[in-house]
């Protein structure tokens, strides 16, 4: 099974966001920050992550700097999913996010904005 790391400190999307990828047949592990998002990225070495932008102790963008900045995992597909972008925000592409998924989703927009990350040769844009 392919491994992602899911990090999103809101307690109600989480859990749905987990289930629709589990039930994709990814292997999920959670956490609440990008902190904790980047411990276990070092921990798992997943396949993708898939982040949300605002949170707290370290947000995903600085989440993507960091993973950008190791050479072992500059490579590593981030796939932003937030509800708090504004047209034009440049965050994301400063951070070199593979991709950019808008809050709220459907599960299948979500499971085929990973399978394209991971299907894409695991290049940031």
């Amino acid at each position: 099974m392919t491994t992602l790391v899911l990090a999103e400190d809101d307690d109600d999307i989480r859990p749905i966001a987990a289930r629709i990828l589990r039930r994709a047949g990814f292997t999920v592990i959670e956490a609440t920050d990008g902190s904790v998002a980047l411990a276990a990225v070092r921990e798992h070495r997943p396949a993708a992550v898939v982040s949300d932008i605002d949170m707290p102790a370290m947000s995903g963008i600085d989440l993507c700097l960091a993973l950008r900045a190791d050479p072992v995992t500059r490579d590593l597909p981030v796939i932003f999913v937030s509800g708090s972008l504004l047209p034009g925000d440049a965050r994301p592409a400063q951070a070199q996010a593979t991709a950019v998924l808008s809050k709220p989703f459907s599960p299948g927009e979500l499971v085929a904005c990973v399978e394209t990350a991971l299907a894409d040769g695991n290049q940031p844009s």
